[in-house]
C-alpha cells in the first residue's frame, strides 16, 4: 500500500458539460500523459467516477503524486474561462463523502487543494479547484482539517 500524505482537491477547469472521454482524450493527446490526472472525478449530478485505484500514481500535481490521492470535480470555470467556484451541491455532497472516506482511510493525510503546493504570482500558478480547501472544510467539515 502507498503511503499517502495528500488528498488533493482539483477542477478539470472546463464547462461542467465536459465529457470524461474529452477531459481523458486531453491529458493523452493535449498534454501526452500515459496516466490519468485524477483517481476520481465527480459529475454535476454528484456521480463519482473512478479513473484509478488508490495505488496507481496519477498526474494531479507535479512532483507530488507519489503520496497523493487526485478528487476533480467538473467544472471550475466560467464560459469565458475564468476561474470560478460552480460546484452543484451534488458535487460538494460527493466531495465530502469521499473525503471523510478518505481522511478514515488515511488519517495522516492533509487536505489541500492543487494551488496550495503553488506560488501565487509564479509560472506555472492555477487557481485549481478555484476555491480554498480550508475555508470549504472549516465551514463544512472541520472535523477533517
Amino acid at each position: 500500500m502507498r503511503q499517502i500524505d495528500h488528498i488533493v482537491l482539483h477542477c478539470t477547469a472546463g464547462p461542467q458539460s465536459q465529457t470524461i472521454d474529452a477531459i481523458k482524450n486531453w491529458w493523452k493527446t493535449g498534454l501526452g500523459w500515459k496516466q490519468v490526472g485524477y483517481h476520481i472525478l465527480i459529475k454535476a449530478d454528484g456521480e463519482a467516477v473512478r479513473l484509478a485505484e488508490d495505488e496507481v500514481v496519477t498526474n494531479g500535481v507535479k512532483n507530488h503524486n507519489a503520496r497523493s490521492i487526485h478528487i476533480s470535480y467538473i467544472g471550475g470555470v466560467n464560459k469565458n474561462g475564468v476561474a470560478v467556484d460552480n460546484r452543484t451541491p451534488a458535487q460538494i455532497a460527493t466531495q465530502l463523502r469521499l473525503l471523510r472516506e478518505y481522511k478514515e482511510k488515511y488519517p495522516a493525510a492533509r487536505i489541500v487543494g492543487h494551488r496550495d503546493f503553488l506560488v501565487p504570482g509564479k509560472p506555472g500558478y492555477k487557481s485549481c479547484p478555484s476555491f480554498s480547501v480550508r475555508d470549504f472544510l472549516t465551514k463544512h467539515a472541520p472535523e477533517l482539517l
